[in-house]
């Protein structure tokens, strides 16, 4: 049902990554669909998320989700809202659970741990080319005093380097480092975990402070939604991450 990351301080924050399994939801959105967007019963979703965030111990109340629009715009969270427009949430209020909805573009979570204070990403090819996740640690920096060497992050599953499939017009938007052509297919190959990582260690995060989901959402298409590899009639799965009460 879901994945933990093993990077964090388990006593400070509540994070997780949601698999495809575990829920009610009927093919093409067996099982564990956690999204409102795609065409499944509304029923069958809310049952899901109650079976994914009571799994956490997360009352559903306390979230907070956007309608994600593939930007690199992020925002403040004080209180648990549900708005649309931001593709990037972060918040030091306890008790908040910040959550990104995924089914192949990467999650990212992100907890500086001096100062408390946590975010969730989404982080698509054009949240990634808009440096989504700078953008977030300077939004946290400002607001929270945040520096890159007091964070952790992980880099959630996602779809791989060898099956991010790409042409010139998405290609031209990465560095040399994370892209390869292919000659033989006559396509380009972009690698979304590196280079949200080395985003992440642009802004001081210590390479051994970053946790990079090894599961590829096409490869492991039995435990993940992939909206490449179904073809766009898939669910959707969630990553979560919120301060503990108990810190406040």
């Amino acid at each position: 049902m879901l994945i933990i990351p093993k990077i964090f301080d388990s006593s400070k924050v509540i994070a997780a990554q949601s698999t495809r399994q575990g829920g009610v939801s009927p093919a093409p959105y067996s099982s564990l669909n956690l999204g409102m967007s795609v065409k499944d019963n509304q029923e069958n979703v809310l049952k899901n998320r109650e079976l994914f965030f009571g799994k956490l111990g997360i009352d559903p109340s306390h979230v907070t989700k956007s309608h994600q629009v593939h930007g690199n715009h992020v925002l403040v969270v004080d209180e648990p809202v549900t708005t649309e427009g931001y593709d990037s949430l972060i918040t030091n209020k306890p008790g908040v659970f910040l959550v990104v909805s995924i089914a192949d573009c990467t999650p990212i979570l992100i907890h500086d741990e001096k100062n408390n204070a946590v975010a969730a990403i989404h982080a698509g090819w054009r949240g990634t080319a808009g440096k989504i996740v700078s953008n977030t640690l300077a939004l946290m920096k400002k607001n929270y005093g945040t520096e890159g060497e007091d964070c952790k992050a992980f880099i959630g599953a996602c779809i791989s380097y060898k099956n991010f499939e790409v042409g010139d017009e998405v290609a031209e938007n990465f560095e040399d480092r994370v892209k390869r052509f292919d000659e033989a297919k006559h396509k380009w190959f972009v690698d979304l975990k590196s280079a949200n990582s080395l985003l992440l260690e642009e802004a001081g995060v210590l390479r051994e402070n970053i946790e990079p989901s090894n599961y590829c959402t096409v490869d492991n298409n039995d435990l993940f939604f992939s909206h490449r590899k179904e073809k766009g009639v898939t669910g959707r799965m969630m990553a979560v991450i919120g301060i503990k009460k108990s810190n406040a």
